[in-house]
């Protein structure tokens, strides 16, 4: 055993093929090997970026590669192994299309201007006569039944149904109510 202590592979093999180094055969080979890459990927930045990181895990590798004449096969698939794990790894959260989509419905209502709705409409509410107010409120405010709404103030329902009934008309022809609409 001698007492050289050094890579394996720096000896014959890498005199006969012309690479002592690893800086030399990316010179020599760089453009071979970028070609390559371009013909993984669409965009040339992405196949320099590419070839950059197999050639990151060619360097790695460099004194453990015993056969230097099969370098290209090596740094080959390391681009094709980093191509498929960028493919794998990628997720896609945006799609190309022709049109841009429509919003799913109308704009949302301002709610400044629900709040001001809501307000006039009490206030209407308010100047209704005592009976009609507590009818219109159980109805509509409270979700009452016309059935459950007689039965809380002890009237039948043909009278509930016509005093809401004319309590909705006077409604319709609040002047407050109608500059808000």
């Amino acid at each position: 055993m001698t007492a050289t202590a050094g890579p394996v592979c720096t000896g014959a093999s890498s005199a006969a093929t012309g690479y002592p180094s690893f800086s030399s055969y990316v010179r020599a080979r760089g453009p071979v090997l970028l070609r390559t890459a371009r013909s993984l990927t669409a965009d040339p930045g992405d196949a320099e970026d590419l070839l950059q990181t197999a050639l990151a895990k060619t360097f790695v590798a460099w004194n453990r590669i015993e056969d230097h004449r099969a370098l290209d096969g090596y740094v080959r698939r390391a681009l094709l192994n980093t191509r498929t794990s960028q493919w794998r790894r990628r997720k896609v959260d945006e799609f190309a299309c022709d049109e841009l989509p429509e919003p799913l419905g109308p704009p949302a209502p301002d709610p400044a201007e629900q709040q001001a709705l809501r307000d006039a409409m009490w206030h209407a509410v308010m100047r209704l006569p005592d009976r009609q107010r507590a009818m219109v409120v159980l109805r509509y405010y409270e979700d009452l039944s016309e059935a459950r709404t007689a039965e809380v103030l002890g009237v039948s329902v043909g009278t509930v149904k016509s005093a809401v009934s004319r309590a909705l008309a006077k409604l319709r022809e609040d002047p407050e109510l109608s500059t808000v609409r």
